[in-house]
């Protein structure tokens, strides 16, 4: 498949609170008044939110290429043979935007954020090696394993959407995010690419521990035996054969 600490965020030099003297044992000063520029943010925070959606773009049926060909293109199994094969690409889009103000100054400025999250796959493809015929008893049994394969990415989709919906809420919703001026879209921008970017793909990667309980040892076995030695009597091998997903 292709394509979290949070960034600090700077704080006004207002908001800063005066640290004792040294040696001293002086109680916490009284925490600053808020200024009529952070009251403004605060309000116009009301309106700050955080968007996450998800959506799969179908699939297509290839049968045009050989068991070898797809054993090629899938590197790392062995001396087993790829007689079906799942391709699945998952993609992000982020776009962020926001309200800008500005201080009296003009010094500093908050951003209102605005975040809009969708992972997506482009239409992925299933593979089914071209010696077994549409129709066939074997082609079937193939084309059923990826079909749970492609299932087990398509069900994953809403339990990220669900999950990082609900943490990207926490983060931005109702909350403004303070910058020197000009700089607080490329902040929010960063903070997008260098801590959720990563939690995104950590969360979709977690998808490949169910796509490799589908493909165990047990079935692998199952499906060389089916459709009484069909898949064997075709590709002429007592290798047991890998119906996988990529």
């Amino acid at each position: 498949m292709a394509r979290g600490r949070l960034a600090p965020l700077p704080l006004l030099p207002l908001l800063l609170l005066l640290l004792p003297p040294a040696g001293g044992a002086a109680a916490p000063p009284p925490a600053p008044a808020r200024t009529p520029f952070q009251a403004r943010c605060e309000e116009a925070a009301l309106g700050a939110r955080a968007g996450f959606s998800s959506r799969a773009e179908g699939y297509r049926v290839d049968n045009g290429l050989s068991w070898r060909t797809l054993t090629t293109m899938k590197r790392g199994v062995g001396n087993g043979l790829v007689l079906g094969l799942t391709r699945a690409e998952s993609r992000v889009s982020v776009r962020v935007d926001g309200a800008r103000l500005e201080d009296a100054d003009g010094v500093f400025e908050c951003l209102v954020p605005q975040v809009d999250v969708v992972l997506f796959y482009p239409p992925m493809t299933v593979y089914v090696g071209s010696e077994f015929a549409p129709g066939t008893c074997a082609y079937r049994e193939i084309l059923a394993h990826e079909m749970r394969h492609l299932k087990t990415y398509l069900d994953w989709l809403p339990k990220v959407e669900e999950r990082v919906r609900v943490r990207l809420g926490r983060r931005f919703a109702g909350k403004p995010l303070y910058a020197r001026r000009g700089e607080g879209r490329a902040l929010l921008q960063s903070d997008i690419d260098r801590n959720w970017m990563p939690v995104i793909r950590a969360e979709m990667l977690r998808v490949e521990t169910l796509q490799a309980a589908i493909d165990t040892p047990r079935e692998y076995a199952r499906l060389s035996k089916v459709c009484q030695g069909e898949v064997q009597s075709i590709i002429g091998s007592t290798r047991p054969p890998r119906i996988i997903n990529d």
